[in-house]
């Protein structure tokens, strides 16, 4: 009897060896798993910060457009009104003249105002767009992620499973453990 509880006692020291060691295996699988989750993660939010860099250096080109279109726009005015002043002074000298100057200046401010229309339809527009390429970006991120996840869940699947098997081999039951 003493001799069957000592060979009793070998085979669960050997199953809580055995059992021990593959915990200790799975557990350095699964830390190995982690870290190359975790790499990808840092690829993943490298390439993001790419992304939004990108962004900014098109958002900075953008405002850089913007101001010069604005200067050129101040210009385009300030000739507008030196012109608007000379018309005034040939209004004194002859009235048809000046009804014909007149109607140019007005048909010119009705062009600026349309341009600064233009102009600001086509600023919308850029921001719509640079909101646009952010959401693509954040949206292939987040693809790429739910399309490993996959991968990584049927991973942990199979070796589940193969321990299961590896512990009905050793005639233990692995919902008993």
């Amino acid at each position: 009897m003493e001799k069957e509880l000592l060979q009793d006692h070998l085979v669960v020291s050997t199953a809580l060896r055995l059992f021990t060691a593959l915990r200790r295996d799975e557990a350095r699988r699964a830390k190995a798993s982690e870290d190359q989750l975790r790499w990808r993660l840092q690829v993943l939010e490298a390439e993001l910060e790419e992304a939004r860099s990108e962004g900014k250096a098109i958002y900075a080109e953008m405002c850089r457009q913007c101001r010069a279109l604005q200067k050129e726009m101040e210009t385009h005015r300030r000739q507008q009104e030196e012109e608007v002043m000379g018309l005034r002074k040939k209004l004194e000298t002859c009235q048809r003249d000046a009804e014909a100057a007149q109607q140019e200046a007005e048909r010119t401010l009705g062009e600026r105002d349309q341009t600064l229309a233009q102009l600001r339809a086509h600023v919308a527009d850029m921001e719509a767009k640079y909101e646009e390429i952010l959401h693509g970006n954040l949206d292939q991120l987040l693809a790429k992620l739910r399309a490993v996840r996959p991968q990584w869940d049927g991973a942990v699947l199979r070796l589940h499973a193969k321990y299961k098997e590896q512990l009905h081999q050793f005639g233990l039951n692995p919902l008993d453990l």
